[in-house]
């Protein structure tokens, strides 16, 4: 079998996202249960500024922003930007918030000799450069593509080119999976194999990416 590469999105996909551990966060910053009501993918009817963000008139960046300042608010912080946000709500042990269905691909992937990659927006800009220190497996990719650094972001196909060159594998040969549809897309004009990722069901996102690596 040809050499091929899981290529994973970060947030969302490796790590829970914000609207899956609300409990836990307003247990962090002292709020009361309920608190947080923004539910993004899980209710998206109760969400208005996670519609405005998929239906492109604001970006993830700026859907995120506007969270933090929101919840900075709420305990007398500004946060302008997701660092401290992060931090605050996710503690000292991030490995809390990663989601075992990710630890459990990725072992696979590796064990069946695959290549392991992570194609990222905005790791290291939301999670700051210390998240990446307290995560163990992160030691296990071949490749971590983060466009707080290359300016590059998905789905500029660019984004995209700096996994096939990195890996030095074909387009054709990386399962890409992301909880974006629009990054899906410029996996799919890059040639990767897409796998959407839907947060709310993220066993069966992975059986199928596997499914796809395997096949």
């Amino acid at each position: 079998m040809a050499e091929r590469a899981l290529v994973l999105d970060f947030g969302g996909v490796i790590s829970k996202t914000l609207f899956e551990t609300h409990a836990a966060s307003e247990k962090a910053l002292g709020l009361a249960a309920g608190t947080l009501t923004w539910r993004g993918p899980f209710d998206v009817d109760s969400d208005p500024l996670w519609r405005d963000m998929q239906a492109g008139i604001i970006t993830e960046r700026e859907y995120w922003t506007t969270r933090a300042r929101e919840t900075g608010r709420l305990v007398g912080k500004e946060w302008d930007t997701l660092p401290p946000f992060l931090t605050a709500v996710r503690g000292n042990d991030p490995t809390e918030v990663i989601r075992p269905e990710a630890l459990a691909a990725i072992e696979t992937a590796k064990r069946a000799g695959h290549r392991l990659a992570i194609l990222s927006n905005e790791l290291d800009l939301f999670y700051g450069k210390e998240f990446r220190t307290k995560l163990p497996f992160l030691a296990d990719f071949d490749l971590i593509v983060d466009a707080t650094y290359t300016e590059i972001l998905k789905p500029d196909l660019r984004a995209f080119g700096f996994i096939t060159d990195g890996l030095a594998l074909a387009a054709s040969d990386c399962v890409f999976v992301d909880d974006q549809l629009k990054n899906i897309r410029g996996g799919e004009a890059s040639g990767m194999v897409t796998v959407h990722f839907d947060v709310t069901q993220p066993s069966a996102s992975y059986a199928k990416a596997l499914s796809l690596l395997s096949a």
